[in-house]
Parts: structure tokens; C-alpha cells; sequence
């Protein structure tokens, strides 16, 4: 099983830009479908993006459909998240995850690696 590991949050203002890094290792990552999810303090953990195992297709949450980008770097072992236009309702805890199936699921419960999530925090 692969494990996971996110890097990039951060603090940033409303209309800014940050770029989260997710790191996988003890496995190749090519194998993989990988997204991020993020939770908000209070709410239910959600969807945001999938990438299936080459790259070549994506899926995204409709909140964050043409302001956040997801791909990867099968050479490096690791996926990003690159988030835009951000807008203090992205604040959350955005946790990588993936799934050694094929399909692009947007639901949690089928992913089986996840790190522990990196905080991200937009001010008004």
C-alpha cells in the first residue's frame, strides 16, 4: 500500500494562489488514482479533485471547477493541487488520498491511503 503525505499549506489572502504537494512513497504512484479532499472545521469531509493513473483525465468538485488544477508527476512519485482565485470558503484541512482501483471516485470511502492534510486558511 502507498503511503502519503501533503506539504503546501498555508496562510493566504482572498484572491491568492497556493500549490499543494503531495508526496507518495513505498510504492509507485502510477498504480494509483489520487485526489484530494478537503474538511472544513464543523462540516462532513468533501471532494474537491481526482486524477486517474497517467494523467490524462480529471475531475473536479463544482466549487472549485476553473480555479483549482490537480496533476501529477508519475516520475516524481507525487500529485499537486494548484488552487487559484482562492476564496475564504476553500479554508480547510486538504487531505491527499489514493486508490489502487481504476475508476475516478469522488467518495472517500473507497480510498484506501490518505496522509494526514495541510491546512489551508484564505482571510478576507
Amino acid at each position: 500500500q502507498v503511503q502519503v503525505a501533503e506539504s503546501g499549506g498555508g496562510l493566504v489572502q482572498a484572491g491568492g494562489s497556493l500549490r499543494l504537494s503531495c508526496a507518495a512513497s513505498g510504492r509507485t504512484v502510477s498504480s494509483y488514482v489520487m485526489a484530494w479532499f478537503r474538511q472544513a472545521p464543523g462540516k462532513k469531509r468533501e471532494f474537491v479533485a481526482v486524477i486517474n493513473r497517467s494523467g490524462t483525465s480529471t475531475t473536479y468538485a463544482d466549487s472549485v471547477k476553473g480555479r483549482f488544477t490537480i496533476s501529477r508527476d508519475n516520475a516524481k512519485n507525487a500529485m499537486y493541487l494548484q488552487m487559484n482565485s482562492l476564496r475564504p470558503e476553500d479554508t480547510a484541512l486538504y487531505y491527499c488520498a489514493a486508490n489502487e482501483a481504476v475508476a475516478m471516485y469522488t467518495t472517500e470511502h473507497v480510498y484506501e491511503s490518505w496522509g494526514q492534510g495541510t491546512q489551508v486558511t484564505v482571510s478576507s
